[in-house]
């Protein structure tokens, strides 16, 4: 019987039995581990892969590729199971391909700032790792992410206002096609002339092109001077405007994250943030060396002040800083620790930060007419702000929780914006993509989806939705 006409579970069956030739001891169909790959952080029904196969190397993620081509079988990448958008969850009769063994760094070039390292090793192990040599990887989306991930998502965090997102921070790949074909994109120049830019093509991809294995980093030196501040508003609005004026006036702030009243209060009730009131607020850090740092300082409390911030508390020892950024990182616990047996689901609008404030009055009175409970954070610095939508773990709960998304994201679209500014769109955000980018814009991204993974077996039914000559 030819391999596209047999049963899906011929089909697996296949594949697994020529894998287990050269791969046994990395094959698991224990029901835990299939478990565990069968969802990420996301509010999207999990779904267990038939099996999980751990990848060490580029050349296995190849072996299991060109099996699964061959007898098209979907495969899912797996790294730390973070996103929230359903990225992970596998499709029926599907592999997860764990790439978390895949943890080496390759290369270390300080002289010039970059560095290789496997998909697998997450960003908090690299500069863990190369904390010697007196550089880091800036990128930090907050969870324990996998880089191979964070390049698949695009991820970003609370420093890509001075440092960018993962799209800025890579200069190269080596991707696994959906053939098995091995290719490497970029390279350790900051700049090339040559050929389509196939590094940016497979950032944020989110597996559906190729299976990213190999990462070449752009790193940064250490900031001689770092210092972590907070202010207190009574009015959201003036601490936009803070915002709006501190990056308007070129201000190069490390980081500007903003909380709402009520995420205020689920951190310092979560947190313990003792001294600090249930208000708007904006947590700073800024870093350089120490006269650029006090001049930034003076600067942002030059613009605080006449709209109406109320004074600056600073955070100048290592531990008081990290105290703050790991409640700011926690932000997600807190607002889950609200309600403990609820679900929160997060939005991930971002818009031209002129119309930040205009955004977040409408998704006020979205939040307002819904009766649900929606604290708001965000890395206001580049206009994106999440909302922890808080919901009862029902199916009319669920439902609730996705019309107050639904009607966040109009607002952002229609103000230019985008449905996503970090997390991607996995399974979560199909709907929106046809209104953000256009038809056209569509039939071009099936046409490569269709090119380079003509059998669909790639991650499918997440990113691109369903359309003319593509199914999902």
């Amino acid at each position: 019987m030819p391999e596209n006409s047999a049963s899906a579970a011929d089909r697996l069956h296949a594949v697994l039995t020529t894998l287990r030739a050269s791969m046994a001891d990395q094959i698991s169909t224990a029901p835990s581990v299939r478990e565990e790959h069968s969802h990420g952080e996301a509010m999207t029904a999990a779904r267990l892969p038939e099996a999980v196969i751990f990848a060490e190397s580029t050349q296995d993620v190849s072996t299991v590729l060109s099996a699964c081509h061959a007898h098209r079988v979907p495969v899912v990448a797996f790294g730390a199971g973070t996103s929230i958008e359903g990225h992970v969850v596998p499709p029926e009769h599907a592999i997860s391909l764990d790439l978390s063994r895949m943890t080496d760094i390759l290369a270390v070039n300080a002289e010039d700032l970059d560095c290789r390292v496997q998909a697998g090793l997450t960003r908090q192990s690299l500069n863990a790792q190369i904390r010697d040599t007196g550089l880091f990887f800036p990128v930090d989306p907050g969870g324990e992410a996998t880089l191979g991930g964070m390049c698949a998502t695009r991820a970003s965090g609370t420093a890509a206002v001075r440092y960018g997102t993962m799209k800025e921070n890579v200069l190269g790949l080596t991707v696994v096609l959906a053939t098995g074909e091995i290719i490497r994109t970029g390279g350790r120049v900051r700049k090339s002339s040559t050929g389509y830019d196939l590094t940016s093509l497979f950032i944020g991809s989110e597996g559906t092109l190729g299976v990213i294995t190999e990462v070449q980093l752009r790193l940064h030196g250490r900031p001689e001077t770092l210092s972590a501040a907070v202010c207190q508003f009574e009015n959201l609005h003036d601490a936009v405007q803070t915002v709006m004026e501190i990056i308007q006036c070129g201000i190069p702030v490390n980081r500007v994250e903003l909380m709402d009243p009520v995420q205020m209060q689920a951190s310092i009730q979560f947190s313990k943030l003792e001294g600090y009131r249930a208000l708007t607020t904006l947590f700073f850090e800024f870093a350089g060396a120490p006269a650029a740092v006090q001049e930034q300082v003076s600067a942002t409390e030059a613009l605080a002040e006449p709209n109406n911030g109320l004074g600056f508390a600073w955070a100048e020892s290592a531990e008081d800083r990290s105290r703050l950024w790991k409640a700011r990182h926690d932000a997600f616990w807190a607002a889950k620790a609200l309600a403990p047996q609820a679900r929160v689901i997060s939005t991930d609008c971002i818009v031209p930060i002129s119309r930040l404030g205009t955004l977040i009055d409408g998704v006020y009175q979205d939040i307002k007419a819904s009766g649900l409970r929606a604290p708001l954070l965000g890395h206001v610095g580049d206009g994106n702000f999440h909302t922890l939508i808080i919901t009862e773990d029902t199916p009319e709960g669920h439902a609730q929780a996705w019309e107050l998304d639904k009607k966040i994201v109009a607002r952002a679209l229609a103000l230019e914006g985008s449905c996503s500014g970090e997390h991607g769109v996995g399974m979560g955000k199909l709907d929106f993509l046809e209104t953000e980018h256009g038809a056209g814009a569509l039939s071009v991204m099936r046409a490569l989806k269709n090119t380079m993974d003509p059998h669909h077996i790639l991650n499918p039914g997440k990113l691109l939705p369903a359309g003319p000559a593509y199914t999902g």
